[in-house]
């Protein structure tokens, strides 16, 4: 299992939001590209960035920092928010970026996802962002009527590499997972599932490393990073022996 920090940005600060709130922020760097630096130094293998006021605004906010924080470190980088057309996936992919993350465009635009993924195989993932079990999107303003379950089904087998599964309620407030929701979500796909939203602790690490044989391939980190509760190189050192806490 791979562990992925987050850094998310919001007019050029790294943040972390609470419930997706975009008025509910903490700042935890002034300078993301150190961040980014940062992480890396402590063994991560892949960073998760997030355009925040892309995300809420449609269009890139961020592209030209988040271009210079992929070239700043050596490991590959997963990039999302305001990512709605294929213009903007070839850009952040030739600048770089080893996957885009599609989620208000896969819902809003059933084709654009599917054309991405026949133009650019395995490097579109599927970011699903859920309330109580429905997707929410446009940045997480709105909640849509239909269930993250029945939306996977429908692009099963169309060449993703991988789905963000992200609980919003639990999302930034250290709460621990949604096991059972996240569970349910990747026995019902052949699609490597990430798991997101409310670690809070090694031991959330080691109930998800308990689920892989279920399709959890890893899980996305943010606030439990930056406040401590959760080292990064000792969450790594156990993602990588057999799930047991002083092993």
């Amino acid at each position: 299992m791979i562990i992925i920090p987050a850094i998310d940005l919001k007019d050029g600060k790294c943040v972390r939001l609470s419930q997706g709130r975009m008025d509910q922020e903490t700042i935890y760097s002034e300078n993301p590209i150190e961040m980014a630096k940062h992480w890396e130094s402590k063994g991560a293998e892949r960073l998760h960035i997030v355009d925040l006021n892309g995300a809420v605004t449609g269009k890139p906010f961020h592209s030209s920092l988040i271009k210079e924080m992929i070239h700043s470190v050596s490991i590959p980088v997963e990039v999302g928010g305001g990512i709605r057309n294929l213009e903007t996936i070839e850009d952040y992919l030739s600048s770089g970026a080893s996957w885009v993350i599609l989620g208000t465009a896969a819902l809003k635009n059933r084709s654009l996802l599917k054309e991405s993924c026949q133009l650019f195989p395995k490097k579109v993932i599927l970011g699903i962002d859920a309330k109580e079990g429905k997707v929410a999107v446009e940045g997480w303003k709105e909640e849509a009527s239909i269930e993250a379950i029945d939306l996977v089904k429908e692009f099963e087998g169309v060449g993703l590499s991988a789905i963000i599964f992200t609980d919003i309620e639990r999302d930034g407030m250290s709460t621990g997972l949604n096991l059972e929701s996240t569970r349910s979500l990747s026995r019902s796909t052949s699609i490597p599932v990430i798991a997101s939203g409310g670690v809070s602790r090694i031991e959330d690490i080691v109930k998800l490393m308990e689920m892989e044989s279920d399709g959890i391939i890893g899980v996305i980190t943010g606030r439990a990073l930056y406040n401590g509760s959760l080292d990064l190189e000792e969450a790594i050192r156990l993602a990588k022996k057999d799930g047991k806490i002083g092993r």
